[in-house]
């Protein structure tokens, strides 16, 4: 957001509502005198999510994220930053000065301030701001400014303008033919506009310019027209002035060095850039010298411009650059953050047919991608992949036909294809490496499915798909290969982040200077980093130790960790190895059984759904719903009751014993093999007989009910819970979540027997069973009872990583909305994630809730709310959502490998102190 402040009251009134509205990124512009300078700065004091203050008036201003000094020209307006993204365009330039500064470089050889407005132009193209001069000017003020205010000096180029040449100076000579008119209206604008600003140098390029000086094969670097007469003497530029590189053919190839160095210095340069011979020029410029070509006053005069500028760079008390930590200092949290600011701002949305993006509805659609130009593992595709199960096809630029015609079979397949096509060329007589093939397979694509196309290639290279653009649902520019603009293009598909972006040139036919549509607030989890949420990075170092510290100490082997704020994934990471062996490292979207928390993950949240729909009543009993639960000492148990643990059930019952004699299975009750009578997994060569879950019911009716109307945590009421659902919704609780939840949300993960689904390297193995399955528990339900009841069971068996289950609960914190769907009914999330009896009972309707008896064992930290809900579970995960603070936590381990005796997880308290340093670093 960009604001403007110029009440002339002495209040704070105005400016506190400034300073709150003005979001991440945002700028604030303030015109006035050292009295409201102080009230702003004070007031800042107590906030800290506005990044940039400046003051118009060149005075003063203060950069709230870096912690230094801003200072602006006095002629700079409020309209020189129109946007969030121009603000950006200044900070890149001040990031980009300091990781110069912190390698030792004091110039920078940019902005490049060339209209870009030929699109045949092979050299300049995408290093230009764009074909419009108020922009490429206003950008370049902006970039040169961050630099120059953080001590590195800029150099604008390329003097006095490349933007309309179809040639390459490092090739060949080109012409610009343009009147000397239309140049200075045009080429020369920014040029002269960033002179007025204070440019500290400038490049002057490689040009024939007949308007400017006739002489044949003279380029701009060598001609004293251009440099002296029109650069230092109309212009009155008097900052450093740079040659391009010598060494190119635009000028080497007519004059020999030593030769071109003379040339260049007579024109009126102060440094020559590249030379080819240094000694042989040396030698040459004092043979000018002698021969009166050149005064050693003037080569004084230049010598000393060169040693002024030094001294502004700080050379004058030089120290060698400290290599500690420097690969962390140029790879810093700040400019990953900056880094994905600018490719969220920039990646543009050119063409969506019926509102295709953001994509909703997502359990109607099968979604296939085809990344065209990339090696193996991209960010395109495995962003994506946080959203929905896609299917991810390779394809080279140059296929072989018989592989283009396999893969677009295959394709039919799919409703939707989403192909990004990545390419580094930049040359319009190449196509920008864009080949036949892979628009070949748009055009067929688009005839068969719903197609969206992502172009990661420079924006020129639209034009290539002109004649099929109309058949192409919707077109995405992510300008160039680059893996923040893949990111964030597939956000952007998915409704992680808004369309915001423009492009900056007419492109094609179809596709015009300035044309981008936006949409509405993103709709879906945007993954970015701690900076993006007002979190330093570094403050979230504790996780890593605390993690590697369980590992280490073996309280478990591995596990995810993912933290979320207002819908933005901060923090995302995997640690450790499957088992103890380290032979297989956890992968993000590894999938872990979540014991207990299957409780809300699939029992809970079918019963809100069906309670939002009037089909079950929390206050109804139990024998309203299950008849043949009459009779006995279960029938009168309330609902409400029983999902809050509090309807006085066994916690649990052990039914494997009762199938082992001495150690050894009973006869009738499992088999090696799967069959017709035995149909149901336990775990590898065991399944159990058809009939014997009639058995465990038994058990469970015959058990005993507490006459105490008090806590006691339970499984068996989420077992009735179960049976509740399915007989109201007509189908298997695993199918009832699936179709209602997973699906339509894009949880590719979660779900109940993940061994029917994924490859078993994926899932992460839990006990060595030495009592029951006397084998390692992988692939199947840890949880006995749930094991004896074929692996889905209301208190155990759902699996998931941990994206997947941050989406569930967001969607919980949503109060049942996620991705532009409704899922759950607003007033019914509220009344099952509050506390029921809460006397004596922290709990919500099947939510785990805060302790708020501080002589009691609470489930997580003193830290969170009391609004805030979740649940652990016995294999070693928790999850846990807080409305107040808009965050998710989930964290997933398998503590309980190989012995689920092994309690040092709760022992260290490490899901715990995580929570404990999130909220300390949000402070």
């Amino acid at each position: 957001m960009v604001a403007a402040y110029s009440n002339e009251k002495k209040d704070t009134t105005g400016i506190k509502r400034l300073i709150d509205s003005c979001g991440i990124g945002g700028l604030i512009f303030f015109q006035g005198g050292p009295k409201r300078q102080a009230l702003l700065t004070n007031y800042y004091q107590s906030v800290s999510k506005v990044k940039l203050l400046i003051a118009i008036d060149g005075e003063w201003g203060l950069d709230m994220r870096l912690d230094s000094t801003v200072r602006f020209p006095r002629q700079m307006t409020l309209g020189a930053i129109s946007s969030q993204a121009d603000s950006l365009i200044y900070l890149m330039g001040r990031e980009i000065a300091r990781e110069c500064k912190r390698l030792g470089i004091h110039v920078n050889f940019a902005p490049v301030v060339d209209i870009n407005n030929n699109p045949l132009n092979p050299v300049i193209s995408n290093r230009s701001f764009g074909e419009n001069k108020l922009s490429v000017t206003r950008k370049s003020m902006l970039y040169m400014k961050g630099l120059q205010d953080a001590g590195v000096l800029a150099c604008a180029k390329h003097f006095p303008g490349h933007g309309d040449t179809e040639s390459d100076s490092h090739k060949t000579l080109p012409v610009v033919s343009q009147s000397k008119e239309r140049i200075d209206s045009l080429e020369l604008f920014p040029f002269k506009q960033l002179f007025r600003a204070g440019l500290g140098s400038v490049m002057v390029a490689h040009l024939y310019i007949p308007a400017l000086d006739t002489t044949t094969n003279r380029a701009s670097t060598l001609s004293p027209k251009i440099v002296t007469d029109l650069l230092k003497n109309e212009l009155k530029f008097e900052g450093l002035i740079f040659t391009d590189a010598l060494n190119m053919k635009g000028v080497s190839m007519f004059y020999k060095p030593g030769e071109v160095d003379v040339k260049a210095l007579i024109a009126g340069n102060d440094v020559l850039l590249f030379s080819e011979d240094v000694p042989k020029a040396m030698v040459e410029i004092k043979n000018a010298v002698l021969r009166g070509e050149i005064t050693q006053d003037e080569i004084d005069k230049r010598c000393k411009k060169i040693l002024m500028a030094k001294q502004w760079a700080g050379l004058n008390k030089y120290s060698p650059i400290d290599t500690t930590h420097l690969f962390y200092d140029l790879n810093s949290p700040r400019s990953k953050y900056l880094n994905i600011l600018l490719a969220e701002n920039s990646v543009t949305l050119l063409k969506n047919k019926n509102n295709l993006i953001p994509l909703q509805k997502l359990d109607t659609l099968k979604i296939a991608s085809v990344a065209i130009g990339v090696a193996g593992d991209n960010k395109f595709q495995e962003i994506m992949g946080c959203y929905y199960p896609v299917k991810n096809f390779l394809l080279s630029m140059q296929p072989k036909q018989k592989e283009l015609d396999t893969l677009i079979k295959k394709l039919g397949d799919y409703n939707l294809v989403i192909i990004g096509i990545a390419s580094g060329g930049n040359d319009p007589k190449k196509d920008f490496g864009v080949t036949k093939q892979s628009i070949d397979l748009v055009k067929r694509v688009a005839r068969q499915s719903k197609t969206i196309l992502s172009i990661f290639s420079n924006a020129y290279s639209l034009q290539l798909f002109d004649s099929i653009a109309d058949s192409i649902d919707a077109i995405v520019m992510g300008y160039e290969n680059n893996e923040y603009l893949m990111n964030f293009s597939a956000q952007m598909i998915f409704g992680g982040i808004a369309a915001k972006g423009k492009i900056p040139v007419t492109a094609s036919q179809k596709f015009f200077l300035s044309s981008g549509i936006s949409t509405r607030a993103p709709i879906r989890f945007k993954y970015t980093v701690p900076e993006d949420v007002g979190i330093n990075s570094m403050q979230l170092a504790f996780i890593d130790s605390a993690v590697k510290r369980g590992i280490a100490e073996k309280a478990f082997p591995g596990c995810e960790v993912l933290l979320a704020k207002d819908k933005k994934v901060f923090y995302y990471r995997s640690f450790g190895y499957h088992t103890y062996e380290n032979k297989r490292q956890v992968k993000k979207d590894d999938i872990y059984d979540l014991a207990s928390v299957t409780k809300i993950g699939a029992t809970t949240a079918s019963v809100m759904k069906l309670a939002g729909e009037k089909k079950i009543n929390v206050d109804y009993r139990l024998c309203d719903y299950l008849p043949w639960v009459n009779a006995t000492n279960k029938m009168n148990i309330v609902l409400r009751e029983m999902m809050a643990h509090q309807a006085g059930l066994k916690d649990w019952i052990p039914f494997y014993l009762s199938t082992l004699d001495k150690g050894e299975y009973k006869t009738g009750i499992y088999s090696k093999t799967r069959n017709d009578e035995f149909p149901y997994r336990v775990s590898e060569k065991l399944y159990i007989n058809k009939n014997y879950s009639d058995t465990i019911w038994k058990r469970i009716i015959d058990s005993p009910v507490s006459n105490k109307c008090e806590y006691k945590y339970s499984d068996l009421g989420f077992l009735f819970m179960q049976k509740i659902v399915e007989q109201t919704s007509g189908i298997g609780l695993n199918d009832y979540a699936y179709q209602n939840f997973y699906k339509p949300l894009g949880l590719s993960t979660m779900g109940y027997r993940p061994r029917e689904r994924f490859d078993l390297k994926r899932i992460v193995p839990t006990e060595y069973d030495i009592k029951f399955r006397k084998q390692l528990v992988h692939g199947d339900v840890h949880d006995p009872g749930a094991a004896m009841l074929g692996g889905v069971a209301g208190h155990a068996g759902l699996f998931s990583d941990a994206n997947d289950m941050a989406i569930m609960m967001q969607m919980f914190l949503q109060k049942g909305e996620y991705g532009g769907e409704k899922y759950l009914d607003t007033a019914v999330v509220s009344e099952f994630t509050k506390c029921q009896f809460c006397k004596d009972n922290r709990r919500g309707l099947g939510f785990d809730k805060p302790e708020e008896n501080p002589t009691k064992e609470s489930p997580v930290c003193d830290c969170v709310s009391y609004l805030s809900f979740g649940h652990q579970g016995f294999t070693g995960t928790i999850t846990w959502a807080d409305p107040e603070k808009q965050l998710v936590y989930v964290f997933l381990s398998n503590r309980v490998y190989p012995d689920a005796d092994n309690n040092k997880l709760v022992k260290m308290g490490i899901r715990s102190s995580i929570l404990r340093t999130v909220y300390g670093a949000m402070k």
